[in-house]
């Protein structure tokens, strides 16, 4: 049965870059069958996968062709392990609603069957913030059950990832949806892996996997390919491969207590984050 995983974090967090080499790891490593679906406007969650190509979005094909034009065939590519990409894409720049374009993105698929196909994993990327009803959607209408969300140890990483929570919380018990856990995507602050942990515990979740900063991970994006497809045999190749194994291997899913704001400053001024 296909597990339908939807990835949040703060904007600039390294959301996109962690979800397309943990999937290049799954597949390589793993053999498993991955689907990406991007729910950003900017259209970029899977381009690592497909070498650097930005792809025809599902928006630019619904306002060009229409919906009877608007098929698998004429929106799906793949990459990278024999990854499947679609990306919803968003409005023209100053019109409308991009969250509506997921929402519409979506819904074609799952007309379509396309989730439902030979596949053991998708995955949803999603801009960082969860207020907007479309962008919520995976969430609140139960299109993935799984949420992991990438964070580091920086206070707005963390603010963020703890509205994620509360945005989560909302939807958890009428769509089933519930948390796998955080993944540190580290930026080699002072104590943030113990932070972190502290976090993790405080909202009911695990740190499922740490990150180390390499700037191997900017130079495979530099020449347009995942960590796994330019050098599968260096160190962060193995950190995304352990990341995909515990993915793979989860069973620790929960529905989160977000802290609350005195919370949240008493943690942070803990860590000496706050003046």
């Amino acid at each position: 049965m296909v597990r339908k995983i939807a990835i949040y974090g703060k904007g600039g967090i390294g959301k996109s870059t962690t979800q397309q080499n943990t999937a290049a790891a799954m597949t390589h490593f793993y053999d498993k069958k991955i689907m990406i679906h991007g729910c950003d406007p900017k259209a970029d969650s899977t381009r690592l996968i497909l070498g650097g190509k930005m792809q025809t979005t599902m928006m630019d094909t619904l306002r060009t062709m229409g919906e009877s034009g608007c098929t698998p065939e004429a929106v799906l590519e793949t990459g990278f392990g024999g990854i499947k990409c679609v990306e919803s894409g968003g409005p023209e720049p100053g019109v409308g609603c991009a969250g509506r374009g997921v929402i519409t993105a979506i819904t074609l698929m799952e007309k379509h069957g396309v989730y439902e196909e030979d596949l053991d994993f998708v995955f949803f990327d999603v801009l960082g913030d969860v207020v907007c009803g479309g962008f919520a959607m995976p969430v609140r209408d139960g299109k993935a059950e799984e949420i992991y969300i990438v964070a580091s140890g920086e206070m707005m990483a963390l603010y963020a990832a703890n509205n994620i929570c509360i945005g989560m919380v909302k939807y958890a018990k009428q769509s089933g949806v519930r948390l796998g856990g955080i993944i540190c995507n580290s930026r080699n602050v002072d104590g943030e892996r113990e932070l972190l942990e502290e976090f993790c515990e405080k909202i009911g979740t695990q740190m499922i996997h740490f990150v180390p900063r390499d700037n191997i991970v900017q130079k495979a994006e530099f020449n347009k390919k995942s960590v796994i497809e330019f050098d599968e045999e260096c160190n962060q190749a193995n950190e995304y491969k352990e990341l995909a194994r515990k993915i793979i291997e989860n069973e620790n899913f929960v529905i989160p207590t977000p802290m609350t704001m005195d919370e949240m400053e008493d943690l942070v001024l803990k860590y000496g984050m706050m003046d």
